[in-house]
């Protein structure tokens, strides 16, 4: 069983960094399992690494599609076990890193066996959202599967619209990730998880949104915009949606900045919830001592 070195984490807490340093210290490279940082173009808004990062070790699994083109955790499996294969292959250590569970969770565990997709449902769901608002089907979600909801924001109709699409088969999203947990591993990993005191985290996370704004997200949302215009992509990573609205003068470019904060500080929370509930994660504060993390990782099976 071919095996992999995981650091996940919430948003801001280090995990790019950490990734390279155990790369290099390792003999790997680094395998990105973030559902944000697989669009092109959009690289200030997620975070991606930097070319000065991408030059210190090789990455994979970056700049995979276009804004508003689909890509769900089955498609980005297959594309991540070959990619791990590859860099396994050459006598490599994958490290992969990034904070969207639900692609770790594929990784690790297997796709979730989930109802197939029911079209007339989704329209109809999609039609009550346009009519009451995404708020109200939002709270429709949190009677069916209150987990499923508090995971979920209300803004988020493409994850709110599945999960109730799921609960109308007679069973619940939480339900069926909870079971998944426990499926076979498909790979030996050793999966450490960045835990900074929240205050540092939260410190960590307004720097890095006000860093974006004036980094260039303004621009990479001129450029959504004007490929877009009046309907852009509905599942654009945080962040792209106000800068969006603040270059077109709909709000102020400080409040713009204070919602991505509030949003980037609700995904970190959820980001730590998902990490805590699943099994084998090692937590780290730091200070991380990169090089104790590569020794392990030469001495796992």
């Amino acid at each position: 069983m071919t095996f992999v070195a995981v650091i996940a984490g919430p948003t801001a807490s280090g995990k790019t960094r950490l990734a390279i340093d155990l790369a290099l210290r390792a003999g790997g490279e680094v395998v990105s399992a973030d559902s944000q940082q697989i669009y092109r173009g959009l690289d200030v808004g997620t975070a991606k690494p930097t070319p000065a990062e991408r030059a210190e070790v090789p990455h994979h699994l970056l700049d995979l599609v276009e804004p508003g083109e689909g890509m769900d955790a089955a498609r980005w499996c297959v594309l991540a076990d070959a990619a791990i294969a590859e860099v396994a292959g050459r006598g490599r250590l994958p490290v992969v890193v990034g904070g969207t569970g639900l692609y770790l969770r594929a990784l690790l565990h297997g796709v979730v066996e989930a109802p197939g997709r029911d079209r007339a449902l989704r329209a109809r769901l999609e039609a009550d959202a346009a009519r009451l608002g995404r708020a109200a089907l939002h709270r429709r979600l949190a009677e069916a599967d209150p987990e499923a909801a508090a995971r979920i924001r209300p803004n988020d109709l493409v994850r709110v619209v599945r999960a109730l699409e799921i609960a109308a088969g007679g069973r619940t999203q939480s339900a069926l990730f909870a079971a998944h947990r426990f499926a076979e591993d498909r790979y030996a990993a050793r999966i450490w998880s960045l835990d900074p005191p929240r205050a540092e985290l939260h410190r960590r996370i307004d720097a890095r949104v006000e860093a974006m704004f004036a980094g260039g997200i303004l621009d990479e949302a001129r450029a959504l915009h004007a490929r877009f215009r009046a309907a852009p992509p509905p599942k654009l990573p945080i962040g792209y949606a106000e800068a969006m609205a603040c270059i077109r003068g709909e709000i102020p470019l400080a409040e713009a900045v204070r919602r991505v904060q509030v949003a980037h500080r609700r995904y970190a929370r959820r980001q730590v919830i998902w990490l805590r509930r699943e099994k084998g994660v090692a937590w780290l504060a730091p200070p991380v001592d990169v090089e104790a993390l590569a020794g392990s990782c030469r001495t796992a099976p």
